[in-house]
């Protein structure tokens, strides 16, 4: 064994008064008094040993990006760092003047991002930064179709106010969001769901939640079934909307089907497209403006689902006097503002069914004498109708369970 080695066991040099008398015979006297006097530390590799050290990566500047030429590229995926480089809230959004209470909105807001806002201000897409002491509560601070009014303060226009909302479409925070509402459009008077003929098929489920959400945020629903010419058939579930009183449009942007009764139902509104991914909604608007441009994707061979191409809620102005926001496809829709015991009261079929029910609370699952299940077996009734009903109710009760139920559990008569 090397001095090195045997030394370099002992942590820190002892005195040479307790140096045991065998260590003079391994390495003689010379060097167990260089060891203890602290001179052997200095001269050996162990001693000697140096830490590596890491070298940090140099930030790379984050590229500009132009929104108007490509809207869907503006923020950067690393937002965290894009908000460092590009976002840093200025002296003028941190403004000593109070904020104002008594404004008129005079921009509409197009799409945001964390720190940012697209507006639309007389005729003119403008940035603004949004004043930091705008404070979100329980819901979403600002969406597409806000009312906003806006100042510039050293050559940047930054939002110092937030109008009242008419209508909104909302659902649930996800279950970590310290937001309880998310609402994702704003002051529309038109929610088109839009849903596929095929390719991929026709759900039901989501259609229903979207007409409960619409219900709950003051919006005037309208069935939209695009790609008809998929199929040589209307899907079943369309003549039980129709005759429920709901608005049906059928569409193709290959044969140009329905196109122009969509374009009358939403000239001079604002409105909302929204549904799966992959039935067609970026491509609709494609259609109904030919200058627009909005990137589009074919569905999954694989797995007949959509893939998503929108990624943020946008809003666009069509020819036409036509306001509409694109948003991105979901696969599910969390239902806002209702509970599982006022589900049925937003199906039409079976809330007036339900007025003969025994119990004036029964839920149409288990109780006897329901006018509702007496109905379905008599054919009265949809099966599918109720099958949907059941589906939500039930996922509705498992969301209230767990444990963020306190979220799914608010009425919309809370907020």
């Amino acid at each position: 064994m090397s001095p090195d080695t045997r030394f370099a066991v002992f942590g820190t040099a002892p005195s040479v008064e307790v140096l045991p008398s065998y260590l003079g015979g391994w390495f003689g006297q010379d060097t167990c008094r260089a060891y203890a006097t602290g001179a052997w530390a200095r001269q050996s590799p162990v001693g000697n040993v140096k830490k590596k050290q890491v070298k940090k990566k140099k930030r790379t500047q984050v590229r500009t990006r132009n929104w108007e030429e490509a809207h869907e590229d503006a923020f950067s995926h690393d937002r965290a760092r894009h908000r460092r480089a590009q976002t840093a809230i200025s002296d003028a959004a941190i403004d000593s003047r109070a904020l104002p209470t008594d404004f008129e909105c005079n921009a509409l807001v197009i799409s945001l991002s964390k720190k940012w806002a697209f507006v639309l201000k007389d005729g003119t897409e403008e940035l603004c930064l949004i004043d930091v002491r705008l404070k979100e509560g329980k819901a979403t601070l600002l969406a597409p179709g806000d009312q906003v009014f806006v100042e510039q303060e050293a050559e940047k226009w930054v939002v110092r106010g937030i109008g009242p909302r008419s209508s909104r479409l909302s659902r649930p925070g996800h279950e970590h969001d310290r937001l309880d509402e998310q609402v994702f459009a704003a002051n529309i008077e038109t929610l088109v769901i839009v849903a596929a003929a095929a390719d991929p098929p026709f759900r039901t489920g989501l259609v229903d939640r979207y007409l409960i959400a619409a219900e709950v945020g003051g919006v005037t629903p309208i069935i939209c079934v695009n790609k008809i010419d998929l199929v040589d058939e209307d899907p079943p579930a369309l003549k039980d909307y129709e005759a429920l009183g709901f608005q049906v449009i059928r569409t193709s942007c290959e044969s140009g089907e329905g196109l122009d009764a969509l374009r009358a139902v939403l000239g001079g509104k604002l409105s909302i497209l929204s549904g799966h991914s992959g039935v067609g909604k970026s491509t609709l608007l494609n259609v109904l403006d030919k200058d627009l441009e909005v990137h589009t994707q074919e569905v999954s061979g694989v797995s007949h689902r959509g893939r998503h191409t929108t990624t943020a809620s946008r809003l666009y102005k069509l020819e036409g006097n036509i306001r509409i926001i694109d948003t991105p496809g979901i696969r599910a829709l969390g239902v806002w503002g209702v509970s599982p015991e006022e589900v049925a009261w937003f199906f039409p079929d079976l809330a007036e069914l339900g007025e003969a029910c025994r119990f004036r609370n029964c839920s149409h699952t288990h109780e006897p004498d329901c006018a509702v299940v007496a109905a379905l077996d008599e054919g009265r009734l949809t099966p599918w109708r109720y099958d949907s009903y059941l589906r939500i109710r039930g996922s509705m009760e498992e969301e209230q369970a767990g444990p963020f139920g306190d979220k799914y559990a608010r009425k919309s008569s809370d907020y």
